[in-house]
């Protein structure tokens, strides 16, 4: 009878080195899984954020209209409609005839003012407050047209400029429609940026007052990034790409280098203040240095005040200021003359 003999040797003393290998095998592959799965989190998370900020920036709240000119200081105003010079928008506003009792009603009636709102704001422009600068002008005998931005409604996002200064275009063509002969451009921070952008696409604008202008670009875009949430410098390029993916247009379209170089063909009064945090007072002294010196543009730039605060700190002075200007410009009838330079 044959046996069959086996060498048995314990399943402990074989197994043992491999089931440990096995084991931690597992556990790497799994702490490697969970880190993955952190970075992960992680990436996808600084993705949604800068995704939200871009979204953010281009759809500010707005507030609802708070008071109409006949309440606020005692004009009667029409409620108008009118398009964007290129049809993409349909835009609303107070058209607020000439103060027909005005001492110069029979040289600036024929004259139009278009206030251009700024960021996050309204035709009321609450910050300034233009009710007082509106106030003034009729009172003067000009023609004021106070409207708002199509952003201000709820399908709209802000676009930096590239539509916003179509429909600042379709508000001169609207004033003169009414019969302007001279239409000038009173804008503050964003509408102040985009009426330089509007600027370059017409001779219809026939002399502006630019308040804390701000030109959407990227490092205003991160300066004002950095003011408001602390962000770290790699937002800038990261809010850059998910702008157009989210709203539709590229930061790249806005033609802000333009801007910054072009020599104007009408007269601008710039006024800023050394302590604007959102708008850096060096662009808007180096868009004046652009100009010529018989231009007749000018650089109000004040060393203690911060972004379209200047008015409420120096309203004497601003009023008288930007009145003169526009006096200075109503009456002359052809070519811009010399007003105050300082360079």
């Amino acid at each position: 009878m044959e046996t069959n003999s086996y060498s048995t040797v314990p399943v402990t003393q074989t197994a043992a080195p491999v089931l440990k290998r096995a084991s931690l095998v597992r556990r790497h592959r799994g702490l490697v899984f969970a880190l993955l799965s952190i970075l992960l989190l992680l990436f996808s998370l600084t993705m949604a954020f800068h995704a939200f900020v871009a979204y953010t920036l281009a759809r500010p709240h707005i507030d609802p209209l708070k008071s109409n000119p006949m309440k606020a200081f005692g004009a009667a105003y029409e409620n108008v409609q009118f398009p964007s010079l290129n049809d993409s928008s349909q835009l609303s506003g107070w058209y607020i005839p000439a103060a027909a009792t005005a001492a110069t009603a029979s040289e600036t009636s024929r004259q139009t003012i278009v206030f251009s709102h700024g960021y996050g704001g309204n035709r009321e422009e609450i910050w300034v407050p233009i009710y007082d600068l509106a106030k003034a002008v009729h009172n003067l005998g000009y023609n004021v047209l106070m409207f708002d931005y199509g952003y201000v409604q709820p399908q709209w996002n802000v676009t930096g400029g590239l539509r916003e200064s179509h429909e600042l275009l379709g508000a001169v063509q609207y004033a003169k429609d009414r019969g302007a002969e001279k239409v000038f451009v009173w804008g503050f921070s964003m509408g102040a940026g985009t009426a330089l952008q509007a600027a370059l696409q017409t001779k219809d604008i026939d002399g502006m007052i630019l308040d804390s202008t701000f030109v959407l670009e990227p490092d205003t875009l991160y300066h004002n990034m950095k003011q408001t949430a602390h962000l770290p410098e790699f937002s800038q390029p990261l809010v850059h790409m998910f702008f157009p993916l989210i709203n539709g247009v590229s930061l790249n379209q806005i033609p802000y280098q333009t801007v910054k170089e072009t020599q104007y063909s009408m007269p601008i009064f710039f006024i800023h203040g050394k302590q604007d945090l959102k708008a850096p007072y060096e662009m808007a002294e180096g868009i004046y240095q652009q100009q010529k010196s018989d231009s007749g543009s000018q650089l109000w730039l004040l060393e203690g005040d911060g972004h379209e605060l200047i008015y409420r700190a120096h309203k004497r002075a601003y009023l008288q200021m930007t009145t003169g200007f526009l006096q200075t410009l109503s009456s002359t009838p052809s070519a811009p003359v010399k007003y105050g330079s300082s360079r």
